[in-house]
């Protein structure tokens, strides 16, 4: 890495910690700086209301905020570099569709036929969300990698992958339709998407996966690189573009899959950041670009949660749209951006 590269990778790094110490202290619970140093490192007697809310709200949702923008973000780059697409994202394949699918199979039946609201049900009603949603993921992952096989051109399987997402928002309907008023509202609660579901067990198991994933993803690093000299040069060169292809979205379907059954869908994330990256570090290389990505992700991450739940908008703003307002000017910029420079060039 060149010097303003390295210094653009400490600045992010110092911008996460920078974040992940805010959401610890802002809040609509007002928590001195020296209290919560007491709180985390275990030194003097602090208000046992204040232990709860850093340890079993705070610190899961910060953390859980972090690792899913680093997901989302990593799953993004991957998905826009293999379809040579600059709006493809993490949600186009209709793997997020798969998750919310899954998730309204549980929440729309359960009160219809099983009599008994989810929402009623605690934590394993959360449980029972969490594995339907990794389950309707997966499965449409799985679908996709099968006709990844069978079609050769990028275009016609990001086509295939969003018609899938047009299915099952087709039977999301279907099933509301016939679905209580309570199981409907728990399920647009969970499609808003929130950091702050996952409870301190939950942020475990879910932390664990994604650090097992992500440096994963890392070794499909040459692969992407070659993808972006063209599938030509690229089978020169000695790749088998079926089966780097089929890695690639497997990766980025998994981080998605795992990042929306714990978060619920996540917008803008993996579609911005990317964009961010590039015309931040001014290069198309991935090892560059991959670090950059996670990092820039989670940092995004840890300001949209932030701002979702500063004080005065505690449980009022929905992730999503915090995402979309901070997202969408960002990618706007870019693509302006890069049209003005086309133009003077």
């Amino acid at each position: 890495m060149n010097r303003p590269t390295s210094l653009y990778m400490l600045l992010l790094v110092a911008s996460i910690l920078l974040f992940f110490a805010l959401n610890l202290v802002l809040g609509s619970v007002h928590i001195p700086f020296k209290a919560i140093w007491n709180i985390l490192w275990g030194t003097g007697s602090e208000s046992d209301v204040w232990t709860n809310i850093i340890w079993k709200s705070r610190v899961p949702q910060t953390i859980t905020a972090m690792v899913a923008g680093a997901g989302l973000s990593v799953s993004g780059l991957q998905m826009q570099t293999v379809f040579r697409n600059p709006l493809a994202g993490p949600s186009m394949l209709g793997i997020s569709s798969g998750a919310s699918l899954g998730v309204a199979f549980v929440v729309l039946l359960s009160g219809s036929i099983g009599g008994v609201a989810l929402s009623r049900l605690g934590y394993m009603g959360e449980l029972a969300l969490t594995i339907a949603a990794i389950v309707g993921a997966l499965s449409v992952m799985a679908l996709i990698a099968f006709i990844s096989q069978k079609v050769k051109g990028n275009v016609t399987l990001l086509i295939i992958g969003v018609m899938i997402g047009y299915v099952a928002s087709a039977i999301i309907g279907v099933l509301k339709y016939f679905s209580v008023e309570e199981d409907i509202r728990a399920y647009v609660i969970w499609g808003l998407g929130s950091f702050a579901r996952v409870s301190g067990d939950q942020m475990t198991l879910f932390a664990c996966i994604m650090l097992l994933l992500l440096p994963l993803s890392f070794l499909l690093i040459k692969t992407l690189n070659l993808l972006l000299l063209g599938e030509n040069y690229a089978r020169n060169l000695g790749l088998d573009i079926k089966r780097a292809r089929l890695l690639v979205i497997c990766s980025a379907g998994i981080l998605t899959a795992i990042v929306t059954a714990y978060c619920g869908p996540i917008n803008f994330l993996g579609l911005a950041v990317p964009h961010l990256c590039r015309a931040l570090f001014q290069t198309s290389d991935h090892r560059v670009l991959m670090p950059a990505s996670l990092l820039t992700g989670a940092s995004l991450a840890l300001v949209c949660n932030l701002i979702a739940r500063a004080p005065g908008f505690e449980g009022a703003l929905p992730v999503n749209s915090v995402t979309a307002l901070i997202g969408a000017p960002v990618v706007l910029s870019v693509l302006f951006n890069k049209k003005r420079n086309e133009i003077r060039e």
